[in-house]
């Protein structure tokens, strides 16, 4: 299977978004980091703008996916499917996701069409990460709450007590996750 010459730019606009934030991300550098002459960009996009959507529209949609995916019972408990993501989102640090993650949110202050890209994925984390806590047995706004404390603690977790040594972070993390998984039982 042969790669997308286009996904090629996409992926170099990511790196440059993850590294430089949307300031940084330019046809001249993305050439200059593929090695490329910017012709080769012209053939697949007809400007910076059509790069920038592209963009926008991957993340959006991988985003999304990605959180059907996993919250997708397959077998499993609500609970044990929400155990598991957040045991994906704590013992891995996944940098450069996270690095374009909060590139995307500076660029939404200021840009409606990033804006609306970043709350269609928090409207869609929000929406699947609640139904799996209304499966445990919550009531509708506790649920919705719930999912909201749960974004909190996955994004949250991933940018303090990086200075914790790996075992002290880990117990703190594990309780952490108890608390959010706690019904009340």
């Amino acid at each position: 299977m042969t790669e997308n010459k286009g996904d090629v730019w996409l992926a170099a606009g990511f790196a440059e978004l993850a590294h430089s934030g949307i300031d940084g991300v330019r046809v001249e550098v993305l050439a200059k980091n593929l090695g490329v002459t910017k012709g080769g960009f012209y053939r697949r996009f007809r400007d910076r703008a059509a790069l920038l959507e592209a963009m926008l529209t991957r993340w959006r949609d991988g985003r999304i996916a990605t959180i059907e995916k996993q919250t997708a019972l397959d077998g499993a408990s609500a609970r044990e499917r929400l155990k598991a993501i957040i045991t994906l989102y704590s013992e891995r640090m996944n940098t450069e996701a996270m690095a374009i993650e909060l590139a995307i949110r500076q660029w939404a202050r200021t840009d409606e069409a990033a804006a609306a890209a970043a709350a269609s994925v928090d409207a869609a984390r929000l929406k699947n990460v609640g139904q799996l806590y209304r499966a445990t047995g919550l009531p509708t706004e506790e649920a919705d709450a719930q999912a909201f404390l749960f974004y909190c603690f996955i994004f949250g977790q991933s940018l303090l007590f990086l200075e914790r040594g790996p075992r002290k972070r880990a117990q703190l993390l594990a309780r952490s996750a108890d608390k959010l998984l706690d019904d009340g039982k």
